[in-house]
This record gives structure tokens, C-alpha cells and sequence, in this order.
């Protein structure tokens, strides 16, 4: 079971890394001032585009890493579960 884990999580992460897309992410106000300076030969739609990137991956990666401490916290180990050797009789 271990074994199909582990190929899980490389298969996921091998389907991630091959599907990668470029992405511009700007609201309409950056991309019109951007447009207006790349006319004058100005490469400041490089840098805005990578630093919004940066800003959506920041709340992303918090929240992954709490939820990793989560689940290793409070993950259950060794659990007794205390029950009677008896038969159960349901009548």
C-alpha cells in the first residue's frame, strides 16, 4: 500500500510539472498601463506578471503548510480500540 502511495504522489506530481502553462496574470488597470509602456520599449509586464504570481502563491503555500502540521499533528497512531471478545447478539 505504501508502494501505491508513492507512485501516486510521483504520477500527480509528474502530471503537474508536464502541464505547466504560461500565465499572465494582470487586471484590466496593469494591463493597460503595461501595454502603454511596452509601445514605448519599456519590459515591465516581465516583473508585474512574476511578482502577482508571487502574491497568489503566497496564500496557497500558508495554507498547505498549516494543513500539513494539521494532519501531522493529529494524525492517530497506535489507537486501542478496547473492544469485547464476546460474540454480539443482536436479538
Amino acid at each position: 500500500m505504501k508502494a501505491y502511495r508513492i507512485l501516486l504522489i510521483l504520477f500527480v506530481a509528474g502530471m503537474l510539472i508536464c502541464s505547466v502553462e504560461a500565465v499572465n496574470a494582470q487586471c484590466a488597470m496593469c494591463t493597460a498601463s503595461v501595454e502603454s509602456n511596452a509601445k514605448s520599449g519599456s519590459t515591465t509586464a516581465n516583473g508585474l506578471n512574476h511578482g502577482i504570481m508571487y502574491l497568489l502563491a503566497a496564500p496557497y503555500l500558508a495554507v498547505a503548510i498549516v494543513g500539513y502540521i494539521w494532519y501531522k499533528k493529529y494524525r492517530r497512531k497506535n489507537v486501542d480500540l478496547n473492544m469485547r471478545d464476546e460474540k454480539l447478539h443482536l436479538n
